[in-house]
């Protein structure tokens, strides 16, 4: 193995291959870390923290196999974003730190047998109407969907299925999220009376930042079997809806840390960084932040759900087309923070683990009995957004995922700059006008959100791709161009 380039922080890098980098154990880490990225990927981690927080996740009781990090890293709250790891069910632990303050942000895709050129002519009238119609922004909500808090514990214990009996859903719909939409053990009970009431009227809403909706189409195709089988085609329009559990479930992780900081000090987790707080998983404050977490996950499904609803509205409005004749499906659903207990082959030996995702995408492989009967011959789709002015992928997972990283790959681009580097970037520039210049329209909630989220503020989401792609943790099958974007 040879060294890391010279300057990546103080944690030694020991190159593996041209897609891995190892984090040898040492001192009081448990096991190896191990980083996926290209040379260029890691000369610009130097000095960055995330590769630090990587060496520390090793730290914590329970860890199996290695603490994980896809290559669109940077540094997040305790885990950095892009870390994947998992426990132990015997003597691992919970940390909300692996999970992240926007619990089960995700990515849902929609394809239509609408073919782009129907829709260019009208692009401009359908971002208006998505833009009228799906709430974006901080505080912004419809006003005819406020949940009474009875209603607010129904979707927190039921997750999509509350969709569909509400009519924001189909039977295929929840076949085709991740987990069906709902994970076990939400207990509505254990929610604060401040995180209930911050819920109450986010069902349905992007919220602000790198949430949006984004109409696209399939640009590339790269596999052309998976394709088919996902039901992707060229130059055929698709919608990108990113956005989690909002307010609610910031609140759900804030309300946690601090019985996780005592709970750490009771059992006696010595913590690297005490923004890894966390607590056995058999324990009753591990027990309990799972169940809170399991709630926020379930609204986030469930507002990723109704939103796709008023999409499909947006559009036979827009299009003058009664909505059966646009056959806008869901392709999948997945999310990109979460800790979930799964079985996971560590060599040849089968395990059940808790795999905190923070910042990364289920990735199966075929054949895997949790995925979709129709996608079961190609993998799970996993969908990669990129920035608003150039392309998302579409991929599948694959067996050397789940032999190396719990079935695990990447979640988008990453951010390259600050937001408050980004505003400074784009003084005096007009960053609407280019990307109308790039054939995309955008409508945004408020104008700094335009500059936050410009293209240079994120590393190219093709590196990214070709690492994961290059590495065999995931596989390309199609590239998406976006051509109108609502964001908060």
């Amino acid at each position: 193995m040879t060294p890391a380039p010279a300057g990546t922080s103080d944690v030694t890098v020991e190159r593996i291959d041209e897609h891995r980098w190892r984090i040898p154990k040492s001192g009081a880490m448990r096991v190896d870390g191990l980083v996926y990225a290209s040379e260029e990927m890691m000369l610009s981690l130097r000095g960055d923290p995330a590769l630090t927080q990587v060496r520390n996740v090793a730290h914590l009781p329970g860890i199996v196999h290695r603490s994980l990090a896809m290559p669109d890293i940077h540094w997040g709250y305790g885990f950095p974003i892009g870390g994947v790891a998992a426990f132990s069910l015997e003597d691992g632990v919970v940390s909300p730190g692996g999970v992240g303050y926007d619990i089960n942000c995700g990515v849902r895709l929609l394809r239509s047998s609408l073919p782009a050129e129907r829709v260019r002519p009208v692009i401009r009238r359908l971002v208006d109407t998505l833009f009228s119609n799906i709430p974006t922004g901080v505080g912004s909500h419809r006003k005819d969907l406020r949940l009474k808090p009875r209603e607010l514990a129904d979707v927190a214990a039921r997750g999509a299925a509350w969709a569909l009996g509400r009519g924001f859903a189909t039977e295929r719909d929840l076949a085709h999220i991740e987990a069906g939409g709902c994970l076990p053990g939400a207990d509505p009970a254990l929610l604060s009376d401040r995180a209930v009431e911050r819920g109450l009227n986010q069902l349905g809403t992007t919220g602000s930042g790198n949430h949006f909706v984004e109409v696209g189409f399939v640009e590339e195709i790269f596999d052309e079997s998976a394709a088919r089988a996902l039901g992707l085609a060229k130059d055929g329009v698709t919608v990108t809806i990113h956005t989690g559990s909002r307010g609610f479930g910031y609140q759900v992780c804030e309300d946690s840390l601090k019985t996780m900081l005592e709970a750490s000090r009771k059992y006696g987790i010595a913590l690297p960084d005490r923004q890894l707080c966390c607590a056995p998983l058999g324990s009753p404050e591990g027990k309990r932040y799972l169940a809170q977490m399991a709630c926020a996950a379930n609204f986030a499904f469930t507002n990723r759900q109704v939103i796709a609803h008023w999409v499909r509205e947006s559009f036979a409005e827009a299009l003058s087309t009664p909505l059966e004749n646009l056959e806008l499906d869901l392709v999948y659903d997945v999310c990109h923070n979460i800790a979930k207990m799964e079985t996971v082959r560590i060599g040849s030996k089968e395990m059940r683990v808790c795999v905190h995702r923070k910042g990364a995408t289920r990735a199966y492989p075929p054949g895997h009995p949790e995925i979709p009967a129709g996608y079961r011959d190609v993998g799970q789709p996993v969908l990669i957004p990129g920035d608003m002015g150039r392309y998302s992928y579409v991929l599948v997972g694959t067996e050397r995922a789940m032999a190396e990283t719990f079935g695990s790959t990447c979640h988008g681009a990453g951010r390259r700059l600050s937001r408050g580097a980004a505003i400074r970037t784009a003084r005096g520039r007009s960053i609407r006008d280019e990307m109308e210049e790039r054939g995309v329209v955008v409508r945004v909630a408020a104008r700094e959100t335009m500059a936050e989220e410009m293209p240079e503020a994120y590393k190219d989401v093709a590196d990214v791709v070709d690492v994961v792609h290059g590495a065999g943790i995931a596989r390309k099958v199609a590239r998406l161009k976006p051509i109108g974007v609502i964001k908060g």
